[in-house]
């Protein structure tokens, strides 16, 4: 008998996993060294992975910002929650509303400021910029410890220091005191392309999730629609933070991944509880 040969290379499969995972912010737009140092990834030469700044169609530069998340429940896992930025005034598409934001990251539309409620302009605000709402609503969840009801709290990060790619006065508050656990959906994207499809691992960053939130999906099935519809019938200024993220993820511009509503588990694409085909309209908003 003979045994001989090359040992085989030994390789990590990565699997797909959707559902709800609690996480902490360890690194945002992280460099060639925290890549290896904080996430133990050591990218390639060629890698782009750290080529942030861009130019969208219209020449406009964009930001693309990577949220490095750890989750607080399992060791050594990591994903991922990418916001993009854009040097461009958001207006709707007939260009009768502008969306505006003020100091501690709220929106809201408005066809001219005379006509912008109270409330919102108690504040300093401005018009605000491509991709700006989804941002600072990830932002706001992450600094949750900060007292929004207080006047005297800022949220507002300087655009054009931005716009060069500096995100400095973000990363100070990594695990700072300030920050918190944060919840977000692990999806599954699928893709087609040259008649071959294949599925990633995504992460679904519109509405992330306080930490306590969590438990209400322990408690009540949110993919049977008769829960949803017990939702849709409530007040909407009486609505809970998990039920704005349910009417969210199944709404018209909803999630069009692959998601689940319990705790993050091995995906099984034969016991997929979602399936949706929604495209997700960038110009959508609720006004």
């Amino acid at each position: 008998m003979a045994i001989q040969g090359k040992k085989r290379e030994e390789k990590e499969f990565n699997v797909l996993e959707i559902g709800l995972f609690p996480a902490e912010v360890v690194a945002i737009n992280p460099n060639i060294e925290e890549y290896k140092d904080i996430l133990g990834i050591e990218l390639k030469e060629d890698s782009k992975a750290t080529e942030y700044l861009g130019e969208s169609k219209d020449g406009n530069t964009t930001l693309r910002v990577d949220f490095w998340l750890k989750e607080t429940k399992r060791e050594n896992k990591f994903k991922k929650a990418t916001y993009f930025l854009e040097n461009k005034e958001r207006e709707n598409k007939d260009g009768s509303k502008k969306q505006y934001i003020n100091n501690i990251g709220t929106t809201t539309w408005a066809d001219s400021e005379e006509n912008l409620g109270s409330w919102f302009t108690k504040r300093d605000f401005r018009v605000a910029y491509q991709g700006e709402d989804d941002f600072y609503n990830f932002v706001r969840t992450w600094l949750g410890k900060l007292d929004y009801s207080d006047l005297e709290t800022v949220l507002s990060l300087e655009w054009k220091k931005l716009m060069k790619g500096n995100l400095n006065d973000l990363k100070e508050h990594i695990g700072g005191e300030f920050a918190s656990i944060v919840v977000l959906p692990a999806t599954v994207k699928t893709v087609e392309k040259d008649g071959e499809t294949k599925q990633y691992q995504a992460v679904w960053n519109k509405m992330p999730l306080p930490e306590y939130a969590l438990k209400n999906f322990r408690l009540v099935d949110y993919h049977k629609v008769e829960e949803q519809d017990k939702i849709k019938k409530k007040d909407p200024k009486k609505l809970g933070a998990h039920e704005k993220f349910v009417l969210s993820i199944t709404g018209e511009y909803g999630c069009k991944e692959e998601y689940s509503f319990k705790d993050i588990h091995e995906y099984d694409p034969s016991q997929s509880i979602v399936s949706t085909s929604k495209v997700i309209d960038e110009d959508s908003a609720d006004y």
